[in-house]
């Protein structure tokens, strides 16, 4: 399962990047805002610090605006994924885009249905939000096994991009799921590598090390 961080900072983007394990990055308007910065100069500066997928979001409500903005970003650079809302125009815009042979990542997916209609749409990318369908009271995560059936059994090649995750055992959950890749905010991202017995296990290496007194 491929690792997405889920942000705008383009100076920690760029520091995890040097781990070797972000896999793409996904942004949206909010994070944007959140930055305080053009969007254009974001995405084009978080594309050169990570080759993977980055996905760019429009800002338009209609087929036709989604269309003019989606190119203009898909422009800035040759990873950019153009992200839609997973609305009719927005599927029409997937359509559109998907014989172009434009990328795109349709979100703000919250049922199997809405992910189904984004492969038939072309989608490159669906993103169910796990998180948010949890604080509604459904299983978000048994939505990833869902999809997952539905791609398999007739054999769309969009990705599942699980989004929304907020904790370790979500992306645990994505990976059992089967997800393709999993967008994290970068403190969750930072929180996969950590636990108490690795902690613990370390510190009694150095202490008997240290004993030794030895080097390398």
């Amino acid at each position: 399962m491929k690792l997405f961080i889920d942000s705008a900072d383009a100076a920690l983007i760029k520091d995890l990047a040097t781990t070797g394990l972000v896999d793409g990055v996904t942004t949206n308007p909010s994070l944007i805002a959140k930055s305080g910065r053009p969007i254009k100069e974001v995405i084009a500066e978080i594309c050169a610090a990570v080759e993977g997928p980055i996905s760019a979001e429009v800002a338009a409500t209609d087929t036709a605006t989604m269309l003019s903005e989606g190119r203009k970003l898909a422009a800035i650079a040759d990873n950019v994924v153009v992200k839609l809302p997973l609305t009719m125009d927005g599927l029409r815009a997937t359509a559109v885009f998907a014989g172009e042979g434009i990328s795109t990542n349709v979100t703000l997916c919250f049922s199997a249905a809405q992910a189904l209609l984004a492969a038939k749409a072309g989608a490159t990318f669906v993103s169910p939000f796990v998180g948010r369908l949890d604080d509604h009271g459904a299983d978000g995560l048994e939505l990833l096994h869902e999809i997952r059936a539905i791609y398999d059994q007739y054999g769309y090649d969009t990705s599942i991009l699980a989004a929304s995750l907020r904790n370790v055992g979500h992306v645990t959950g994505a990976a059992l799921a089967g997800a393709d890749a999993a967008t994290l905010p970068p403190e969750t991202f930072s929180a996969l590598v950590k636990h108490p017995l690795t902690d613990k296990g370390l510190d009694a290496f150095l202490k008997d090390w240290a004993a030794t007194g030895q080097t390398i």
